[in-house]
């Protein structure tokens, strides 16, 4: 990330070929379109060349960095389709498009964001190698053994990891909601 950031090609194209795949797959689940995946996909990679600087291995590995990143860019993408097609005619391919796409009114994303913040303290309580663990697993959408492929530990570690981190998750979790 260091070479992308000083304006290194070759090393934008490594990242590229090394996480294409883990950023195409979870953009098309997050946003069940490949059109609008592969729309992701380009906003996530013209981000890496552009904000690399960002990065900051103290918080977590390029991996989470990168699927943090698809994560948001899949969800802002999302949200732009949804206010295209409410603003459009009516028209039967719009109305199955638009059924499949729909989101909840203003009150559930008020609650969500709410429940989203809880859930980032929490998440911020965890230690690195925890947060890792279930990012992967949880966020990007990968198997424990994919999991432990990527993190270069046992697979049996990756499942004490994540079973403490959701241990703890729930705990913290239940606290910040006991005190509401």
């Amino acid at each position: 990330m260091i070479r992308v950031a000083s304006g290194e090609h070759a090393a934008l194209d490594a990242i590229h070929n090394r996480f294409i795949h883990r950023v195409r797959g979870l953009a098309l689940r997050l946003c069940g379109d490949e059109s609008l995946a592969q729309d992701v996909v380009q906003d996530v990679f013209l981000e890496v060349w552009l904000r690399s600087a960002r990065f900051d291995p103290t918080r977590g590995s390029v991996t989470t960095w990168l699927l943090t990143v698809t994560h948001h860019k899949a969800v802002d993408a999302v949200r732009r389709e949804t206010s295209r097609l409410r603003h459009q005619c009516p028209s039967d391919a719009v109305d199955a498009h638009w059924e499949r796409l729909a989101s909840p009114g203003a009150d559930h994303w008020a609650i969500e964001s709410v429940v989203a913040g809880y859930l980032r303290e929490a998440l911020a309580q965890l230690p690195l190698s925890l947060r890792q663990a279930l990012a992967l697993a949880y966020f990007g959408g990968y198997t424990q053994s994919e999991v432990a492929a990527a993190l270069g530990i046992p697979l049996g570690t990756v499942k004490s990891r994540t079973f403490t981190a959701m241990a703890r998750l729930r705990e913290e979790l239940q606290q910040l909601y006991d005190a509401v």
